[in-house]
């Protein structure tokens, strides 16, 4: 068994800040927003009428790495993406992503461009087992209740408190 097997090590790393779109009740951003914020706030309005609300989760701040080979000076794939993340009616299993990819970077000098097509695909996939994962853990639920709280609490101050983005 190797180190990396032994040591219980992913080779392929993901991570993501994700919004569940039923959370997102306001149409409007908050007038004080960032214009980085407000470029957020499109994309995920964008998302919102193209998936709806229901099922749907927003994932940004999200990288994508690919271990290729056990030295990460050689034979490493970053990408990021942004996009939504959509479940079962249960909201239990990972049926679609639908992503926006972009390499980032590697350390992969054999890399053409069509195995970083196939790679920027393969992302969608490995997306999609994560958050069966992070469904499995209970991570949504988890941030399903944390985003109601603020929002509870938004309302009763009547404007944006926080958001959580």
């Amino acid at each position: 068994m190797s180190d990396a097997a032994a040591q219980g090590k992913t080779w392929v790393e993901i991570s993501f800040d994700c919004v569940p779109l039923r959370t997102v009740t306001r149409n409007d951003p908050p007038l004080d927003a960032s214009p980085k914020f407000l470029a957020l706030w499109e994309r995920v309005q964008k998302a919102i009428r193209k998936h709806g609300r229901h099922n749907t989760y927003y994932l940004f701040n999200a990288h994508c790495r690919f271990h290729l080979t056990n030295d990460p000076n050689r034979g490493l794939l970053e990408f990021s993406f942004e996009g939504c993340a959509i479940t079962d009616p249960e909201d239990r299993k990972t049926v679609a992503c639908d992503l926006d990819v972009e390499l980032r970077g590697d350390t992969c000098d054999w890399a053409t461009e069509p195995i970083i097509r196939w790679f920027s695909e393969t992302v969608r996939h490995a997306v999609m087992a994560e958050f069966d994962r992070y469904i499995a853990a209970g991570d949504l639920a988890k941030t399903v209740e944390r985003l109601q709280k603020l929002e509870a609490e938004t309302a009763s101050k009547g404007g944006y408190v926080g958001f959580g983005l």
